[in-house]
């Protein structure tokens, strides 16, 4: 992942009584460290629960309830009024036309930034901006690092202090796929870390970045999760091949939410079945459940798509969890399952023994 620019500017406060100070950087190149500094980050930042958006246009902020413009106007000149649109996207446009150098624009945006970090964290940190390039694709990315104390031994091989950045701690971070951004065909190119711990702090980060929520990624890949259990439903196929299928979406999602990419319902369907690949993308299509092209993965929910197994006194029981609610029931009231689709084997065997048959 090469990177054309990146720039460090350094935050100091010292409490929450204390405005942050801005020591600005100045732009650098591609260098060993930083490529794999932007690679740790990367690994981290894909693991993180993400909100998934774009920037805000004069004619969807229009459009927004009086609330909304409310809060719109209490992020300082990051957001100049409601119906300007996003003054980040504004500025990142001047840098990607040449009007902005790289330093000036993450500058400019370090500045804007600064009012959530006063408002909302007790510490500072270094914002690092990096424009990089990923095959096709080029993305920028922004984030609060913050450091931890750690030792390392120097050449005398005595034990030293050595302070070391903290990937693990991402409050405020983003990514923007710039090249979807420029195309104008997706309302999901922008992916920022949304922190349970720091909601507030997360909620003004994203509305300093003029971003709007596109897709709800939790929400979408439960709706894709349920549209998968119908579809394998419909089907009636075998244990065996429910399973299969079940693991194949599971591991392919996981995949892409551990690489930072979205599932792509084409590309998800060709490998759900290799000899009909267009079964599962049709079938979706065709019952309207109003998925996108491609969804952003959520971990956590993916997390929950699992299989049921449990053994007692003589009785071992296991299904996919898919499966729950809909050809299996479990009858809280009187501690039951109820199994309305019996496996045939299972069936014929029950049927030989009713019989007197062996």
């Amino acid at each position: 992942m090469p990177i054309l620019n990146a720039c460090a500017h350094r935050v100091d406060k010292a409490g929450n009584d204390q405005p942050a100070a801005l020591a600005l950087g100045h732009a650098s190149g591609d260098t060993d460290a930083a490529a794999a500094l932007l690679a740790s980050f990367n690994a981290s930042f894909h693991q993180k629960p993400k909100a998934w958006g774009h920037f805000a246009s004069a004619d969807a902020d229009e459009g927004a309830d009086a609330s909304s413009d409310t809060e719109d106007a209490e992020i300082d000149s990051a957001v100049e009024t409601p119906s300007a649109g996003s003054r980040f996207a504004l500025e990142l446009e001047r840098y990607r036309q040449g009007e902005l150098d790289f330093t000036d624009f993450t500058a400019w945006a370090a500045n804007a930034l600064l009012p959530v970090i006063d408002d909302h964290l007790s510490t500072g940190g270094h914002w690092w901006f990096v424009h990089s390039r990923q095959g096709e694709a080029e993305f920028l990315t922004l984030a609060l690092l913050h450091q931890r104390e750690g030792y390392a031994i120097d050449a005398a091989l005595n034990v030293v202090a050595a302070p070391q950045l903290n990937l693990g701690q991402l409050m405020l971070a983003a990514r923007i796929d710039l090249t979807q951004w420029q195309h104008g065909q997706s309302r999901q190119y922008i992916a920022h870390v949304q922190d349970r711990g720091g909601k507030k702090a997360s909620t003004a980060f994203a509305e300093t970045l003029g971003c709007r929520e596109g897709v709800d990624a939790s929400a979408e890949t439960r709706t894709l999760l349920k549209a998968f259990s119908d579809y394998v439903e419909q089907e009636d196929l075998s244990e065996e091949a429910s399973r299969k299928k079940t693991d194949t979406l599971v591991d392919y999602a996981n995949a892409q939410a551990k690489n930072g990419e979205a599932i792509t319902l084409d590309e998800l369907s060709e490998l759900v079945d290799e000899t009909q690949p267009k079964a599962f993308y049709d079938y979706i299509r065709n019952q309207d459940y109003g998925l996108a092209e491609e969804i952003p993965p959520d971990k956590r929910t993916l997390q929950q798509f699992k299989r049921f197994t449990g053994r007692a006194s003589g009785v071992s029981i296991s299904f996919d969890s898919h499966l729950l609610g809909n050809s299996i029931e479990y009858d809280d009231t009187h501690d039951r399952l109820i199994i309305k689709q019996v496996p045939g084997p299972l069936k014929e065997q029950i049927k030989s023994r009713g019989n007197g048959t062996t």
